[in-house]
């Protein structure tokens, strides 16, 4: 099997513009008590899950860093409102993208790399070719023009990891805390084939959740279709 990083294509001469975030979110973390980290990362999204039954919807509206027992109590509150499969990590997104869009956009469109919307049109012409694992969630984008796009964003389950091979020999391990890795995302990404899903065609990473993955058969599929808006780099694995 074959797999690709999904990314924005830029050289494909749309004009698509996205400001936006999602309508919930978690805190990062201050001062972490071990590693003493303070930090947060927006790259795990769940625009499936809807906080209105929580009473303090408030804790949820803006982003700034809290303790880490703070940071815990909320994702305690989140949990149960989770996909199954979905992790927490501070930042996470939750809810529906909510913002403004404009400019001419393809059946594709990856805003940033950790985000992949999809047209109505072409998710359901993806689900008939059988692909697993597609789940398109609505989005609160607000669009200053006619004849304006209807996007979903597909909610992309974590899992799969990179290969030791492609880290540094020397690497700390994870916060034994705050669960932070400390790594950036390696040049030459190598994926560790004993970790990758074999009941889902599109995931992003468990321990890099900015990097969108997509099978051989998603790939395939999209070409045959005709749906571009984003670029795929084949990514190896070991």
């Amino acid at each position: 099997m074959r797999y690709f990083r999904i990314e924005e294509d830029r050289s494909s001469g749309y004009t698509g513009y996205v400001d936006a975030v999602h309508k919930w979110l978690l805190p990062g973390i201050l001062n972490c008590p071990v590693c003493k980290a303070t930090w947060g990362v927006g790259s795990k999204t769940y625009p499936s899950v809807d906080l209105m039954p929580v009473a303090s919807l408030a804790d949820f509206e803006e982003a700034r860093p809290e303790p880490i027992e703070e940071y815990e109590r909320l994702c305690e509150l989140v949990r149960p409102l989770l996909p199954p499969g979905a992790s927490l990590q501070p930042g996470a997104g939750l809810g529906p993208l909510t913002g403004n869009a404009r400019g001419r956009f393809g059946p594709l469109f990856s805003p940033d790399p950790w985000w992949l919307l999809v047209q109505r049109e072409a998710l359901e012409k993806l689900q008939a070719e059988g692909l697993r694992g597609l789940k398109g969630c609505r989005t609160e984008l607000r669009f200053r023009q006619r004849n304006s796009p209807e996007f979903l964003e597909l909610e992309i389950l974590p899992t799969g990891r990179t290969h030791p091979d492609c880290l540094p020999p020397n690497r700390k391990p994870p916060c034994s805390r705050c669960h932070r890795l400390g790594l950036s995302l390696p040049d030459a990404l190598l994926l560790d084939a004993s970790t990758l899903p074999n009941d889902r065609d599109l995931f992003r990473l468990e321990d890099f959740s900015g990097v969108i993955v997509c099978t051989e058969r998603f790939f395939d599929a999209c070409q045959r279709l005709g749906l571009d808006g984003v670029s795929f780099l084949p990514v190896p694995s070991k």
